[in-house]
């Protein structure tokens, strides 16, 4: 099990549990940042709530061993994307994907997320239509065009 994923089983239900989603969890060197939401959005308040219980967790069960900064933010517009539940609510809209491994000499794609079917996504990219397995992907996230 990986560290990302020894810190997504440890701290989905503190997140949960205080009423927020966890969208997702990055751990670059020397920092672990959680991505949080509800349904009425994120405050600063909310950030510093959740940064307080996910601290003494992590004190507590002290997974990673070295040095670390945590950070608490809302996702943005620019939000990870997860979960199938995730995929399902965000069907329709422009993501950016990095699979794990290349699919025709490519490991980065952005297009349209049609749909979730199963396991695997449909994504529209350059005219054509990609079935991806969801264990496939290193990072999705929505990538909305700018203004």
């Amino acid at each position: 099990m990986t560290t990302k994923e020894q810190l997504l089983s440890l701290l989905e239900p503190v997140v949960s549990g205080l009423g927020y989603e966890l969208i997702e969890i990055e751990h670059p060197d020397g920092l672990v940042r959680l991505y949080i939401d509800s349904e009425t959005g994120v405050s600063l308040d909310d950030c510093e709530r959740v940064s307080e219980q996910v601290g003494a967790v992590l004190d507590v069960e002290n997974p990673i061993s070295d040095p670390y900064v945590l950070e608490v933010s809302s996702p943005g517009e620019r939000r990870f994307l997860r979960t199938t539940d995730h995929f399902e609510r965000f069907a329709g809209e422009r993501i950016k994907l990095e699979l794990r491994e290349p699919i025709e000499g490519r490991r980065r794609m952005t297009g349209q997320l049609k749909m979730l079917e199963g396991n695997e996504i449909l994504v529209e990219v350059d005219g054509r239509d990609f079935r991806l397995p969801l264990a496939g992907l290193e990072t999705a996230r929505l990538a909305p065009l700018r203004k």
